[in-house]
């Protein structure tokens, strides 16, 4: 039985570029995809299809058992969406947008202005709450937005890369709405590029690169495909590279690589604290004097530069070129910034079915 986001074969092409080259997906309710890849991998596009805002070239989806492409306006009414840029009617105040967004999902009046009252002191809002949202700063208009997103705590929700521009209190406040959502049965699609933000939260990742699903699993999973565990060594003098080397790839499990111009190098390791403790000794007794060593796991650019060929802060052409929209059920009117053209340009081609 398909899960509660569920998707297969989904193609989209802009132009020359093939945004989604067949995705599949299937999460399971209750629980917290996270979609991994560098910028234009496909991500965004993902979340558009789903969330009726794109319609896909081929391909099929379900959200909430309920078909996307036959019925954009029930998919509409069960999701909640926040997308890359904070969509938010700038010449309303922070309490008059929630309350608008309430009443779209036509709770009643004092519901509307209660649940934004709530909302607007779990993200910290509260002092502004009279200020339009002309005046707030990126920060605090990114908060709003997820906040409008939260209004009638959806079966599903869908947040494209959340976090962005977040501070790490308010990152970390984030984590606890999503955790406290998905604990009450809530369904998560998650977009990000951090591996931290997806180990937090993500159930299963999918790293999407090309318009491709090409890896699934834990995070851990993910990590243990570039080879576990990785010892950096920093030697002190250049000279001792070729000494330092030979040790690290006899004691570590692969090849022993430089970083560019620099004195540190880096091996895939299984041992752990042990064989650190070794490398350290033999290093001592072969006399190679080092600045820095350490045991690390694999960080986000280690699985992307893995799988993908090209780190996470690689630049790709879909998101670029498309913008963004964050705009559901009738909300994001007002919300102006980068990608615009791009971003009202594709909410034209909203499903209409």
């Amino acid at each position: 039985m398909p899960g509660a986001i569920y998707a297969e074969g989904l193609v989209k092409t802009f132009g020359d570029v093939r945004a989604l080259d067949g995705v599949d997906i299937d999460v399971p309710e209750g629980t917290v995809l996270g979609l991994l890849g560098p910028n234009g991998a496909g991500k965004t596009t993902t979340v558009r299809v789903l969330t009726t805002l794109l319609q896909p070239d081929s391909g099929r989806a379900e959200v909430a058992g309920i078909d996307v492409l036959r019925h954009p306006n029930e998919v509409r009414r069960s999701i909640g969406l926040s997308g890359q840029f904070a969509a938010v009617d700038e010449y309303l105040t922070g309490l008059e947008n929630l309350q608008m967004v309430g009443e779209l999902y036509q709770l009643p009046a004092k519901r509307a202005r209660q649940r934004a009252q709530e909302l607007l002191e779990r993200f910290n809002l509260t002092e502004a709450a009279g200020r339009i949202a002309k005046t707030y700063s990126g920060g605090m208009r990114r908060r709003l937005d997820l906040a409008a997103a939260l209004v009638v705590s959806p079966p599903v929700m869908f947040m494209d890369e959340p976090t962005t521009g977040l501070d790490p209190r308010n990152r970390q406040a984030l984590w606890e709405v999503i955790q406290e959502l998905v604990a009450g049965g809530t369904t998560l699609l998650l977009t990000t590029q951090y591996l931290e933000e997806a180990d937090h939260l993500a159930d299963t990742i999918a790293v999407v690169d090309h318009g491709r699903i090409i890896a699934r699993g834990t995070s851990d999973q993910l990590k243990d495909q570039t080879g576990g565990d990785v010892i950096e060594v920093v030697v002190h003098d250049r000279d001792q590279i070729p000494v330092a080397r030979e040790i690290l790839e006899r004691l570590g499990e692969g090849e022993a690589k430089l970083e560019g111009h620099t004195r540190k190098l880096t091996v895939p390791a299984a041992g752990g604290a042990k064989l650190l403790a070794e490398i350290i000794r033999e290093l001592d007794s072969r006399g190679v004097p080092i600045d820095d060593i350490g045991l690390r796991r694999p960080t986000l650019d280690d699985v992307f530069l893995s799988l993908t060929g090209h780190t996470a802060e690689d630049a790709g052409s879909e998101e670029d070129a498309e913008g963004s929209t964050a705009a559901a059920g009738g909300r994001g009117r007002g919300a102006r910034g980068k990608g615009e053209k791009a971003a009202e340009d594709a909410a034209k081609e909203k499903v209409t079915k």
